[in-house]
Formats: C-alpha cells, structure tokens, sequence
C-alpha cells in the first residue's frame, strides 16, 4: 500500500543575496549570507532570498516562511508557497524573495521555516553595525 501523504524533511534553508536559473533548471545561489555587516541603522536591504530544498515526502504542502526581527515577536516578512511531492525520492525547490526589509536595531533576526505550520528549522541571521574599513566608502555595505 502506498502511502499518500508523508511530511517532507528540510534538507536546507540558505539565505544569499540573489538566485538565478540556468536554462537546465539548476539554480545559482550568490551570495550566500552568514550575517548582515552595515556600517549604520537603520539600513533598507533590497532584496534578500531564502533558498529551501525538500525531500522524503508525499502529498501537496504548504511552506511558510518567516523573518522575525530581534524581539522575537515581529514579523517583519511572511511568505507562504505551496508545492508537492509525488515520490518521497523527488525533491521540491523554493525559492523565496524578500523585497525593501528595513533593519531597524542590531541584533539577532530569525528566519523561520514551517511546513504545515509545523516548525521545521529556525536559525539566526544576525545584523551587525561594523565600521567600515579605512578607504571604503561609507554608505556601501559590507557583503555578509
């Protein structure tokens, strides 16, 4: 008997800077970030996207994805996709893009990944001020 819905597993969540599709349908992550280095606060980053591979699963799902600020209680971005799996061998790509995320304080943000709203990794995107080095520009942010 073949089952017809298995929760999928989260093989990865990245978050980089930018994704881009090869005509295969591989993508390309740029920029993969382990932190948010700016020279000041608050900072507007215009465009953040959070990457998600799933496996091991069966059935249609659905994915949320949040960013919650250091509080730990505002969200400052939500996003839901839905997507399915027809074999637990297939794997599910996600691809999601954050637009105009203003940084307001330093500290450390969250980034929250659900699938049917049950909590399947949250993990740490710190934001830190750091003086940029002598000889750089002032207002360019440093890659994370």
């Amino acid at each position: 008997m073949q089952p017809t819905r298995i929760l999928p597993d989260l093989q990865c969540a990245l978050v980089c800077e930018d994704v881009r599709q090869e005509i295969t349908g591989n993508f390309i992550l740029l920029g993969v970030i382990n932190y948010i280095r700016v020279p000041q606060l608050p900072v507007t980053a215009l465009k953040l996207c959070l990457v998600t591979r799933w496996t091991a699963g069966v059935g249609q799902f659905l994915e949320s994805i949040r960013l919650v600020a250091p509080d730990q209680t505002t969200v400052l971005r939500k996003s839901e996709v839905k997507f399915s799996l027809e074999d637990a061998v297939l794997h599910a790509t996600n691809v999601t893009v954050f637009g105009q995320i203003k940084f307001e304080v330093q500290g450390a943000y969250y980034v929250e990944v659900l699938v049917d709203d049950v909590m399947k990794l949250r993990f740490p995107l710190p934001v830190a001020v750091v003086a940029p080095p002598a000889g750089t520009q002032a207002g360019a942010p440093a890659p994370g």
